[in-house]
């Protein structure tokens, strides 16, 4: 067995045969290098500080291929009544469904409003917790659209009590928001869903136009394009975390069903060609067994995503990794830090404390991927590009900010003063060891 792409059209790569650069090319992700987008991103973004609302119906046109105007960017009441007469109930009935397990999710994450302690005699220190004031919520489209997103970033700024939310989308070539997208906001609690996609979308949310109002940060998933202009405009706009194409692995030891780890590997792989996927085992019989049942499954989807899906899965960004031991497995996984991590195998917890870097780990054959990503409750917004080994996922805390508070009595000052006073004169900042020294009680006195 070799590294080469097989007959079946399924990369084998061979951990133990690899050099160290052809292990280091597994690890690259589609947006590693933002170079050529960032430049192209430059007009964009000029021409919606400009125009405003203008530049968004231009770039609609250009982009998108839709036709609208400028009194249309903002979704109507008349919009969202016919997004629900388009949708069959029974799929807004999941929407709400799904909407539920996600608000019992986030809801447990709400810290305390406010905390203390006297850490020292006289000394209560403490933090207080607010909702960020506004946030927008991008919600892509491109290869297909996704309320699911919506749902995911929109709820966990309404628990955290963002007071302004909006949704950013791009409008389809009917000119129009997707309706599922509109009945997702609507469900999750925001009625503020505008027509805006890429670029144009952050330049909108970071300096606002005529009808989008300005934003403190915007969140969500998306294309190059998006993330370039995050980047661009981070002095502008917070760009929150980085969510760019669909990226996961699935961990198959050697006691695991290879037909399940070969259906719940493509999952993600049908997201789109610059998506990366990895099915990781440390079997022979299992990487030959998987790879087999890979074209059986393509066979079973549309001529898009089954193409996608092989694309992904024979080359680089994608395909089976042998590796020699469960250590060496652990090691590519941590090295990775995928967005989505699945581990399969008749004890698949046990492999649980070997993982450091991971999104989202699901455990068992009875949790594939495409359960969370729709309706398990915790988020399927995840970090991207290795961003795992420094960041979580999307969530309430992401509209939340935190602030210290600190009292002192006049026991208190007593005590830290001085230690205060020589450690400020070691630093040599004079006004901070005056407000803790004799002076103060001068002040006091004199006063």
């Amino acid at each position: 067995m070799s590294n080469e792409t097989t007959s079946r059209h399924v990369a084998i790569h061979e951990i133990a045969k690899l050099s160290s650069d052809q292990r280091e090319n597994l690890l690259r992700r589609a947006e590693d290098d933002l170079g050529p987008f960032i430049e192209k991103v430059g007009p964009i973004i000029e021409a919606v500080r400009k125009r405003g609302d203008e530049a968004l119906v231009e770039f609609a046109k250009r982009f998108d291929g839709a036709s609208f105007d400028e009194s249309t960017i903002a979704a109507s009441d008349q919009d969202f009544d016919e997004a629900y007469s388009t949708l069959d109930e029974a799929f807004i009935d999941v929407l709400r469904y799904s909407a539920e397990n996600i608000r019992r999710f986030h809801e447990k994450q709400v810290p305390e409003s406010e905390w203390s302690i006297e850490i020292r005699p006289g000394a209560t220190v403490g933090e207080r917790f607010t909702p960020i004031d506004s946030v927008a919520c991008y919600s892509p489209r491109g290869k297909g659209s996704f309320p699911s997103v919506t749902l995911m970033s929109v709820i966990p700024a309404v628990v955290a009590g963002v007071p302004r939310i909006c949704v950013l989308t791009p409008p389809g070539p009917d000119g129009k928001i997707d309706p599922a997208t509109l009945v997702a906001a609507d469900i999750a609690g925001c009625r503020n869903v505008y027509k805006a996609g890429g670029a144009q979308a952050v330049a909108a949310a970071a300096y606002g136009t005529e009808t989008i109002p300005r934003c403190v940060k915007i969140e969500g998933p998306g294309s190059p394009w998006l993330a370039a202009a995050k980047q661009v405009l981070a002095h502008r706009i917070n760009p929150g975390m980085p969510a760019g194409p669909s990226e996961s692995i699935v961990f198959a030891d050697a006691t695991a069903n290879a037909h399940i780890a070969a259906l719940d590997a493509i999952i993600e792989s049908e997201h789109g060609d610059d998506s990366s996927v990895f099915l990781v085992t440390t079997s022979c019989d299992l990487a030959n067994a998987a790879a087999d049942a890979f074209p059986q499954y393509w066979a079973k989807m549309s001529d898009e995503r089954a193409s996608y899906s092989r694309t992904v899965l024979s080359g680089t960004s994608g395909g089976i990794v042998l590796c020699s031991s469960e250590h060496e497995a652990y090691a590519f996984i941590n090295d990775y830090a995928p967005e989505h991590l699945q581990i399969l195998g008749t004890r698949p917890r046990s492999h649980l404390p070997h993982i450091r870097n991971a999104s989202e780990i699901l455990l068992g054959e009875d949790t594939p991927g495409s359960i969370a990503n729709y309706m398990m409750g915790p988020n399927c917004v995840l970090p991207t590009s290795a961003a795992a080994k420094t960041r979580s996922p999307l969530g309430v805390m992401n509209f939340m900010k935190s602030c210290s508070v600190g009292e002192l009595t006049r026991e208190g000052l007593q005590e830290m003063g001085p230690k205060t006073h020589i450690f400020a004169t070691y630093e040599g900042f004079d006004a901070h060891a005056n407000a803790v020294g004799e002076m103060r009680a001068v002040v006091r006195g004199s006063g």
